[in-house]
């Protein structure tokens, strides 16, 4: 059985019920579950693989509750820079309709790669269009060649255009293939145990681009199979609007309708969550994905993230997809969320600590991983991540290593490990040979700005 300590750490945060946070700790694994936790002086002395942790900050891994990860495809796209979610989307359609499963492939591999060099170790990832023969179970196979833990979603649209929807009918499916082909990925692919790399979750798209009907069985046979469920929900204003218009509700009336609502459920998003709708979620245990850069790069609104925080609503943090935030970097995507909310709330409104827990801990409640990971305890999971705190860009703050790592530059992972296992190591992927999955992702990009397939 393989063993890992990692010791010696300036600061050691365990994100557990104590807050502990501890100087000079790490941690001491065996086959991928910590086994000692605490001052360097009270771990082992050795093991099959030791990493001495001086002038580091070592903490959680944190949790992805929301990405599109082929998007890194369509990055910066010029007709879609400068608009909101409709106009963006109807932007973009056309352009991921050229999509091929080796596009799945290789963009999949790229993205989660850019999450576990922020200090990623689970990441969900919404698809929902399925072009030129793509299925899921391309991206699943992507995510096994780079070991983070991955919850794939069975995403799905059935309403197009010609039925009042946002998407082209090209890009829809028929309902029936849609649940068929939701119950062949969880046969064949959903983990359900404590050690799981690969789950799976159904995640009907969107009220503007799913029946009600298709929600409805989706819940129903999600429960069946006792897996989760995700969308996107109240994301701006003219999703409100659209929800008023079509079914006479606001967005948490209608998931309440619908069966989504539960401990069960995450929705991404929900900038426009009126305090109702607050309440409901609370109520029912109802999560949240927040994602912050790409609800600024939308102009979609600032979510009320600490009054649902402070009214009982599990939120986690997602990057959302790469055509809408143009990077995946969990850590500044944690010290964006504080900042945002710190311009909402105040200057006290949203502390370092407050942001991390939701990054950690409230991501995998989220995903109904709150008893595996998130947090650095015995038993637990050796997920976590350390980063530098000894460069140029923490000089001076010394004295708070753990509010550096928002406040101050948030550069990549000098070290993050899943399961025990070391996938980033020294600011490397050893694991990925990025070069040519690279100079293949810049020609598929390249031939879809151009109006071709990407493969």
């Amino acid at each position: 059985m393989a063993t890992l300590l990692m010791r010696n750490a300036d600061v050691l945060v365990c994100m557990d019920d104590a807050q502990r946070e501890i100087p000079g700790g790490g941690l001491f694994a065996r086959d991928g579950v910590i086994e000692a936790i605490g001052a360097t002086a009270e771990l082992p002395d050795t093991a099959d693989r030791v990493i001495d942790l001086n002038g580091h900050v070592l903490m959680p891994g944190m949790v992805n509750t929301h990405h599109h990860l082929y998007q890194n495809l369509t990055r910066l796209m010029p007709e879609a820079q400068n608009a909101p979610l409709f106009g963006w989307l109807q932007a973009l359609y056309p352009v991921w309709e050229r999509l091929t499963p080796e596009a799945f492939r290789v963009s999949a591999i790229l993205g989660l790669a850019e999450l576990l060099l922020s200090g990623c170790t689970t990441s969900s990832d919404h698809q929902y269009i399925f072009p030129n023969g793509s299925r899921l179970d391309d991206s699943i196979a992507a995510a096994k060649e780079t070991g983070i833990r991955f919850h794939a979603l069975r995403g799905s649209m059935s309403v197009g255009q010609s039925a009042g929807g946002l998407p082209p009918d090209s890009l829809v499916e028929t309902e029936d293939s849609i649940l068929a082909d939701s119950e062949r990925l969880i046969a064949i692919h959903h983990d359900a145990s404590a050690a799981s790399r690969i789950q799976v979750a159904l995640a009907p798209c969107s009220p503007f681009s799913v029946s009600q009907a298709l929600m409805r069985d989706s819940a129903d046979l999600a429960r069946k199979h006792d897996v989760r469920l995700h969308t996107h929900l109240a994301e701006n204003e003219e999703d409100v609007a659209y929800s008023r218009e079509r079914f006479n509700m606001t967005p948490g009336e209608y998931a309440e309708e619908l069966g989504w609502l539960g401990d069960d459920v995450w929705h991404a998003h929900c900038v426009q969550l009126d305090t109702q709708d607050i309440r409901r979620f609370a109520n029912s245990g109802t999560s949240v994905a927040h994602c912050p850069c790409s609800n600024m790069r939308l102009a979609s609104g600032i979510a009320p993230v600490m009054p649902m925080l402070h009214a009982g609503v599990n939120v986690g943090l997602g990057v959302d997809g790469s055509s809408s935030n143009d990077s995946g970097h969990m850590l500044a995507e944690a010290r964006q969320a504080m900042l945002l909310q710190r311009l909402r709330e105040g200057a006290d409104g949203c502390g370092v600590r407050d942001m991390l827990k939701v990054a950690t801990r409230g991501g995998a409640r989220a995903l109904g991983r709150e008893a595996e990971i998130g947090q650095l305890r015995v038993g637990y999971q050796a997920d976590c991540a350390a980063f530098a705190v000894n460069d140029l860009w923490h000089a001076g703050a010394s004295h708070d290593p753990v509010a550096s790592l928002l406040l101050c530059y948030s550069g990549i992972a000098a070290y993050t490990v899943v399961g025990g296992d070391v996938i980033v190591d020294q600011g490397m992927l050893p694991g990925v040979e990025l070069q040519p999955l690279l100079e293949a992702h810049r020609a598929m990009a390249e031939r879809l700005a151009n109006g071709e397939r990407a493969s």
